[in-house]
């Protein structure tokens, strides 16, 4: 039995990857928006805070009013209860990871997670 899943997400306007690769800890979204089109909501979250990282491209997220400014390699920590909408600028899509997980769940990471061999 494999202990692993692969996937490609080729270049879909947006892929969740939570049933793609059976996740059981984080819900992971690739995003792509061409030159002026947003997201087509306002949303927040219950428990979940999102962590959005700019791969390509220039945007704009509107967080509770504020317009923040994305570009190539920004990454940007959003709280659950903070409404969020995103959006390519005019001349320019934007692509963009995010990724969602319980907010103050994070007990252990990194090295203290690890089992080293």
């Amino acid at each position: 039995m494999k202990n692993y899943t692969k996937v490609n997400v080729g270049n879909e306007p947006r892929t969740e990857l939570h049933d793609l690769l059976g996740l059981t800890g984080a819900e992971v979204s690739f995003n792509n928006l061409p030159a002026g089109a947003g997201v087509p909501f306002v949303h927040s979250h219950k428990n979940n805070e999102e962590i959005y990282i700019v791969l390509e491209g220039k945007g704009t997220a509107t967080l509770d009013e504020e317009v923040v400014t994305l570009n190539k390699g920004d990454v940007i920590k959003v709280a659950p209860t903070t409404k969020r909408q995103f959006k390519a600028s005019d001349k320019e899509g934007i692509s963009y990871i995010c990724i969602q997980v319980k907010a103050d769940s994070l007990k252990e990471y990194t090295a203290n997670d690890a089992v080293i061999y």
